[in-house]
């Protein structure tokens, strides 16, 4: 796809001032230049031109607010001066598995103050006999070499804000956080099933005890009942208790017997 045709892809009936991001990877640029890009991209911050077959940035529109250039895997051999001039407020310039040759071929980007962070993977330059150091002597303002600082410190993860990788670790916080609240929620579940089941057993065992203390007191009952009626046998005359045992045993008196005799 030619980059024209691309950019208007990528603009999505947008307006060139609302766009902050643009990537243009892997589409034709003509004759090897940039095109269509203007100075109404004002608000760009992040531009990805990587494998355009790009062989100079001279068309590069003025972009004030862009931090963050990918041109890797391209053919540039030089005119990066046009950057100090265009990206004035640049912090990331990756130049990767271009034709960069020397050490002198970097010296334009001096003008760039807020340059923190150069890539120079897969170019010639990187073959030169004390390549970081001359580097780094060369751009004071870097704080990173291709990937490294100037102690062999790597760097840590890039820029969240330009690689759009903070929208995605707000999202996985998101689902965490719902999965935490679902865990608790299962939590209190399983607590109140818990508490519900001991309840029951302390009614139970109430309700045992008390059965256990009705069952004593009617027993208890019975006892006091038996032991008045003995009492009260006790308290007969000896006949009348004689008479009494005999009936309760099914028996005649034998006096009542020789009464009924005499008669």
């Amino acid at each position: 796809m030619e980059m024209k045709k691309r950019l208007t892809l990528e603009l999505r009936n947008k307006k060139p001032g609302e766009v902050k991001e643009l990537v243009l990877d892997n589409c034709r640029s003509d004759d090897g230049k940039v095109v269509g890009l203007s100075s109404d991209f004002e608000n760009l911050e992040f531009l990805s031109m990587i494998n355009i077959n790009l062989l100079s940035v001279s068309n590069l529109p003025k972009l004030n607010k862009l931090r963050k250039l990918e041109l890797s895997d391209n053919r540039i051999s030089g005119g990066l001066e046009v950057l100090a001039e265009r990206t004035p407020n640049l912090t990331h310039l990756n130049l990767s598995g271009n034709k960069i040759k020397d050490i002198n071929t970097l010296e334009p980007l001096k003008k760039l103050p807020n340059l923190h962070s150069l890539d120079l993977f897969n170019c010639e330059v990187t073959m030169l006999i004390n390549y970081r150091e001359s580097v780094f002597t060369l751009l004071p303002q870097l704080t990173y070499l291709d990937g490294f600082d100037a102690d062999d410190r790597e760097a840590p993860d890039s820029d969240p804000e330009a690689d759009g990788d903070g929208l995605e670790d707000e999202y996985e916080n998101g689902e965490e956080g719902e999965e935490e609240d679902d865990d608790d929620e299962e939590d209190d579940l399983d607590e109140e099933v818990i508490d519900d089941e001991e309840d029951e057993d302390d009614d139970l065992e109430g309700e045992e005890e008390e059965d256990g203390v009705d069952d004593e007191e009617e027993d208890e009952e019975e006892d006091g009942e038996d032991d008045e009626e003995d009492e009260a046998d006790d308290d007969l005359p000896r006949g009348e208790k004689r008479k009494r045992n005999l009936e309760d045993e099914g028996e005649e008196d034998p006096e009542d017997e020789e009464d009924d005799e005499d008669d």
